[in-house]
């Protein structure tokens, strides 16, 4: 049965690949890496985002996604090297073809003491500022992937993806906009996709299930409360060119991650996404 929304509302310059976090099981040295691109690929995905995987060689990555008819257009990169080695890490990023050159949290966003929360904003914005300028300068592009606790911590009237959006211009950086975790947070998925529109080149797809007690979970796509439907049309709209499916945990209900993306795909395939 083709889902609500069906192929009319099909994402058109849109295509949807895998975050590869969601295999960084069997991504821990370079010959489980390899076999695990040769199995997305077999699945008929085209491009990946790289992060959670083992160490690499950039000219490694280059040739095993020639190998597998894979691109990657986003990674997570190592934080310290973003800041302290740009050009190097753009020129890496060059090597296999990658444009977007992401971080996955604020380095102490999580922090159990919250008064500190201010001054690590302040740090990041600091050092990642100037980063972000030559990233551009040099023809990537910078950019931050959200969770839930950027939408509930705030400083005064403004919750932290505000202030990350206010402090940074878009063209300096983009936002990884994760669905699940801007659900997490109390926020409207479609709602934050119009006020980030413009600068959301790439999100995460990740679904939420409700158990009956309250709680939530990751789940396969398709499998939760998450509408990809009204997500997809709010999208095309903000000009979005990636997607990448991310489910950090399996749950019993299907522990195999692979089965889980392929669950992901038949569902979005039948509301018109591309792979």
């Amino acid at each position: 049965m083709i889902p609500k929304g069906s192929r009319k509302g099909a994402v058109k310059n849109m295509k949807v690949g895998v975050q590869l976090y969601t295999l960084r099981d069997y991504c821990k040295d370079l010959k489980s890496f390899s076999e695990t691109l040769g199995r997305v690929a077999d699945m008929g995905y085209t491009t990946v985002q790289v992060s959670g995987t083992c160490a690499y060689e950039a000219e490694w990555l280059r040739d095993e996604l020639k190998k597998y008819g894979l691109t990657c257009n986003l990674t997570h990169y190592n934080y310290d090297r973003i800041v302290n080695d740009t050009d190097a890490v753009v020129n890496e990023h060059k090597i296999f073809g990658c444009k977007y050159i992401g971080v996955g949290s604020l380095p102490g966003i999580f922090s159990k003491e919250p008064d500190k929360v201010p001054e690590y904003f302040a740090d990041f914005v600091k050092k990642a500022k100037p980063a972000a300028k030559r990233i551009a300068e040099l023809g990537c592009y910078f950019m931050y992937h959200n969770h839930g606790v950027e939408y509930t911590n705030k400083q005064g009237d403004k919750n932290y993806m505000q202030l990350l959006s206010d402090a940074f211009t878009p063209e300096e950086m983009g936002f990884t906009l994760d669905t699940y975790w801007v659900k997490d947070g109390g926020s409207d998925p479609v709602e934050e996709i119009k006020r980030l529109s413009g600068r959301l080149p790439c999100v995460h797809f990740k679904d939420m299930a409700v158990e009956a007690d309250g709680s939530h979970h990751f789940t396969w796509c398709g499998n939760g409360i998450i509408d990809f439907a009204s997500i997809g049309q709010a999208l095309k709209d903000a000009g979005t060119e990636y997607a990448f499916i991310e489910q950090d945990q399996t749950f019993s209900c299907e522990p195999d991650p692979f089965k889980c993306l392929e669950k992901s795909k038949k569902y979005l395939s039948a509301l018109g996404f591309e792979f």
